[in-house]
């Protein structure tokens, strides 16, 4: 059993050290102008099922350079997912959007709802979860020393954190579950379709209500055979063939 564990971790650290050799002689293609190239090379990486933003943002620079709109807009977006605070890559996504068609305007979230969102999305689901188990911790440890404390001075200290570490602790199960459920509600895609028809009911015969472009990002909403019921960022539904977009989800 220690032999196979043995053989396995080798074959693991070949693979390693084989992807980071394809990924230098991606970027040194890249470097010398040679973007279809280096795209070979990024997602001969990719079909060994490895992924990372560094290697989604190398990709879409690649092909935004060559000018290829849904597949820039798409790594870009890939990228954005593993690691969402960079801003290289927000300004990088913003220029690749920039070379769409369909210009739809976003419907801003208003008043309570928009606050509670705000708050919610500060931190992961993970996060919030963490200080959960941490203000649960707090208020045991202060609730034993209110509990075995003598002086009244102390005793009111204890009693009056412990409570707020145990609001604390509520309230952060309850943004962790809220982050799980908006999270859950999030399934974008793009659209690789050069002209895409989008249909009031999912099936060619029925009426169109729209068309989309490549690197237009959508949220599907539910799947019905080969169509996607999508929603734009104006609200907007339709059904669109699931053949002309591609989930951002999918790694």
């Amino acid at each position: 059993m220690r032999i196979i564990t043995v053989i396995l971790l080798c074959f693991s650290l070949f693979g390693i050290s084989q992807n980071t050799q394809v990924f230098e002689e991606a970027n040194a293609l890249y470097n010398d102008g040679k973007f279809a190239e280096a795209i070979d090379k990024y997602e001969s990486i990719l079909d060994s099922d490895v992924h990372s933003a560094e290697l989604y943002f190398n990709l879409a620079n690649a092909n935004y350079k060559l000018n290829n709109i849904a597949p820039s807009v798409y790594y870009y977006e890939k990228a954005l997912l593993l690691n969402p605070n960079d801003e290289e890559i927000k300004n990088n996504l913003a220029f690749a959007q920039n070379m769409t068609i369909d210009a739809i305007d976003k419907v801003p979230d208003v008043g309570f709802s928009k606050i509670i969102k705000n708050f919610v999305n500060t931190l992961s689901s993970d996060t919030w979860a963490i200080i959960a188990v941490i203000g649960v911790f707090i208020f045991v440890l202060l609730f034993l020393l209110y509990h075995f404390s003598q002086a009244t001075s102390r005793k009111r200290l204890a009693f009056v954190v412990s409570i707020a570490s145990l609001f604390i602790a509520i309230l952060s199960v309850v943004m962790a579950f809220q982050k799980v459920r908006l999270d859950a509600k999030k399934n974008p895609a793009i659209v690789f379709a050069q002209e895409s028809r989008v249909k009031s009911d999912p099936n060619k015969s029925s009426e169109e209500v729209f068309r989309l472009h490549e690197g237009t990002k959508v949220q599907v909403l539910e799947t019905y055979e080969d169509w996607n019921k999508i929603q734009l960022a104006d609200n907007s539904v339709g059904w669109i063939q699931s053949q002309d977009i591609k989930l951002l989800n999918d790694f």
